[in-house]
């Protein structure tokens, strides 16, 4: 989750500090003697390709420095100057490193390490050279096992994580209207009302889905993200996601450990098509058509006003303040559990659990439905479709009812979509707000405000269904002309451009603007429908189009040190690295330019270890990553020294990443991570060029720190498709 503002933490309540001698030991520390570091793909870099690309980091000059790569036999493969300045990057006023290219060709099939001679020495850790059929595999191994580990529900995979269910009630749940949130985001019923309004509905059976991130919420929003871009992996990628997936691949060169053998549970290949079929298995419980509610949320986040520990605080149990209420309710954010206790839970000092007046809603989520309406909010319409409409791509033939029941579903949520909204639509900070886009209470949480991408992708996938029907659609849809969402798709995507892309409002790959997918989607269906005159955008305006918005990327790369697309300190920063590589492997797809594909390759490097702090941001993939996560079964049931060799983790699971700020504060029953507090990636903290405070990108590995090391289903997803491109190189046709 990823909504509280700078040095706040997503947990309440918080045990906060400030560590004033630390900050005056800092501020009085001798000069540090010069120092150098040779960052490192750590997966691995693709043989056969032109080139490969490391960096020296260092506090002093390099020119006319030399390098050399050696095998692991201890033979030199390569040697070579040390390149080009590539920039610098400023920790604090007085500390700034430059940066180097080095560059260099090796054989294929060996492990190698980088050593630096100079006026500084440094060494790299270990990497790989070899085929991406041999580098990738196992790290798309190591995905599916996070999403099979943030499974809820009866259908849970035993693993190295997980023994036991969790939120089995959520079978039985009870629908509430959209809590009003004040200003603090926390929920405003004023007494007499009660602490949540229910809807009046029958209650529904909200169990399954995956959690969002390292909590056990459920949101439509990132779920039928998440599940659009795993099925249309398995669909274009079926020999690496889909069936046609390896059998027990072997562990990535030089992991550290490995999903795959990691015992019972295990996943045996990354074929994802029963966890897409498990994420459209959600979804289809959610979304009802006869429903006059949309149901989008599991669970509640939010602090009570009057009754819990919002303003004004409850005066009963731990809530502490002053108004006078025998309530004291707590959220998911005030505790640190295992799902498995949840729907029993008793806090210390009740006289049972599930008490009425304190962890009523732990036991028996509420599911949030927005306000009866016939229409959706477009951003969820549009990935709903787009999710169910490719559910019937990929199970017309071998599952006939699940296919009708999506296409069915498809074409209706696509119809109750609300275009109403402008593009971008309005956006808040903090608090209700009924003009934005409905993602999740509390808006802020997910603020996303572009949609007509969104609508595009359904649209086309849309397109694709009907089309794959071979004239034998099922009874009852209300369309069957494949060819009438073929040209809504062209409209949505023209107005995209127009309203979004070309004012400036565009974002790369990830969960707030999908159009790096979409565009691409509509640019194969335009292809496939032998490029019809007469729709609002031509085949070849959506392929320049990409390939625009893949330029910008590479405009912004060519301001950074390390080479890489998207700002540092702009947050969700793993999550837009494996996007921009999805969207450098399909321009490189449409248009054959080799500079698309050493992108994609550099960007894919970027969060995997060619970066200022010489981490991976994916647990378990590369030999540096996030042992410390915010993530409550990581912490409780895992080890905390991945890096060392411990196990199990949560292998797969991408983190945020570095961010514009670190986030602090406890929860009962949290392991604390790094055990010793040290921040040992803080002196590569920095910013390109000059030092300014306003631009420093923040990394910091403690399971604190929400805004870096929590991962998220949504952030994991553009990496599995990352991983499939870098080995087929082109769609299945």
């Amino acid at each position: 989750m990823r909504f509280l503002a700078p040095g706040v933490s997503v947990r309440q309540p918080l045990l906060l500090a400030v560590f004033l001698n630390l900050a005056l030991f800092l501020c009085a520390r001798p000069a540090q003697a010069e120092s150098a570091y040779v960052r490192v793909s750590q997966v691995g870099y693709e043989a056969g390709e032109s080139g490969a690309r490391a960096y020296l980091m260092s506090t002093a000059a390099e020119t006319g420095a030399t390098f050399k790569v050696v095998g692991a036999d201890g033979t030199t493969a390569y040697t070579g100057k040390v390149g080009a300045l590539l920039g610098t990057w400023a920790n604090t006023k007085k500390l700034t490193y430059q940066v180097y290219a080095l560059d260099f060709v090796v054989g294929c099939g060996r492990s190698y390490s980088i050593f630096v001679t100079g006026p500084v020495s440094a060494h790299s850790p270990k990497f790989a050279v070899d085929r991406p059929d041999v580098l990738y595999p196992g790290l798309l191994v190591n995905s599916l096992f996070f999403y099979q580990t943030e499974r809820d529900g009866a259908d849970f995979i035993p693993n190295a994580l997980r023994t036991a269910p969790g939120h089995l009630k959520d079978k039985n749940a009870e629908l509430y209207l959209t809590p009003p949130l004040d200003d603090n985001d926390d929920i405003n019923n004023v007494p007499p009302a009660k602490p949540l309004k229910s809807a009046g509905l029958p209650n529904v059976d909200a169990s399954g889905g995956w959690w969002d991130a390292g909590d056990y919420e459920k949101y439509v929003q990132t779920v039928s993200y998440t599940t659009a871009l795993m099925e249309i992996g398995v669909r274009d990628f079926a020999n690496q996601m889909g069936p046609g997936a390896k059998l027990y691949p072997p562990a990535p060169p030089n992991s550290i450990s490995y999903a795959g053998d990691s015992g019972h549970g295990a996943p045996q290949s990354a074929d994802f098509s029963a966890e897409a079929k498990f994420g459209i298995e959600w979804l289809l419980k959610m979304w009802s058509h006869s429903s006059p509610a949309f149901a989008y949320q599991v669970d509640n986040t939010q602090e009570w006003n009057y009754y819990g520990a919002g303003t004004p605080a409850s005066a009963a149990g731990n809530c502490g303040g002053t108004y006078n209420s025998p309530y004291c309710l707590i959220t998911e954010y005030d505790i640190w559990i295992l799902p498995q206790a949840a729907d029993n839970f008793q806090q210390a000092g009740d006289p049972k659990p599930c008490d009425p007046l304190t962890t009523f809603y732990i036991c028996n989520r509420p599911v949030y439905v927005g306000q009866p309406q016939a229409l959706i909010s477009p951003n969820l319409a549009g990935r709903l479709a787009a999710s169910f409409a490719v559910c019937y791509q990929l199970n017309r033939k071998q599952d006939p009812a699940l296919a009708n029941q999506c296409l069915q579903a498809a074409e209706q949520v696509f119809a109750r979509a609300d275009t109403h909204y402008a593009d971008p639509a309005p956006s808040v900070d903090a608090g209700s707000c009924p003009s934005c886009l409905l993602t999740i209470a509390p808006f802020d949480g997910y603020p996303e405000t572009v949609w007509d991408d969104d609508m595009e992708l359904g649209a086309t996938e849309l397109y694709f269904a009907l089309r794959s029907a071979e004239g034998e659609p099922p009874s009852g849809l209300p369309n069957t002309d494949p060819k009438v969402y073929l040209q809504l798709a062209a409209q949505f995507a023209k107005s995209y451009i127009t309203n979004v892309y070309d004012p400036g409002y565009s974002d790369t790959l990830n969960l707030y603007d999908v159009s790096g997918l979409a565009h691409f989607e509509l640019y194969r269906a335009l292809e496939l429908a032998g490029n019809p005159e007469g729709l609002a955008v031509s085949q070849k305006v959506m392929g320049k189009q990409l390939l625009a918005q893949v330029d910008a990327a590479i405009t912004q790369a060519k301001s950074d040190p390390w080479g890489f697309g998207f700002p540092w300190a702009a947050g969700d920063t793993t999550s837009h690295g494996a996007g921009l590589s999805v969207m450098a492997s399909e321009a490189y797809g449409l248009s054959g330019d080799a500079r698309y594909n050493l992108y994609a390759r550099r960007w894919l490097a970027n969060i995997l270890g060619t970066n200022s702090w010489g981490s991976s941001f994916i647990v378990g993939d590369g030999s540096t990553f996030p042992n410390c996560i915010q993530h409550q079964v990581a912490n409780l049931a895992g080890a905390l020294d991945g890096t060392a060799g411990g196990t199990p983790i949560l292998w797969g699971a991408a983190t945020e990443g570095p961010n514009s700020y670190t986030t602090s504060g406890v929860v009962g029953g949290m392991i604390l991570c790094p055990a010793n507090g040290v921040d040992t990636f803080q002196k590569f903290n920095g910013n390109s060029g000059t030092y300014d405070p306003s631009q420093t990108a923040l990394f910091q590995d403690n399971v604190q720190s929400y805004s870096t090391t929590e991962p998220a289903i949504d952030l994991t997803a553009t990496s599995f498709l990352m991983w499939s491109w870098r080995m087929a190189l082109q769609t299945n046709p």
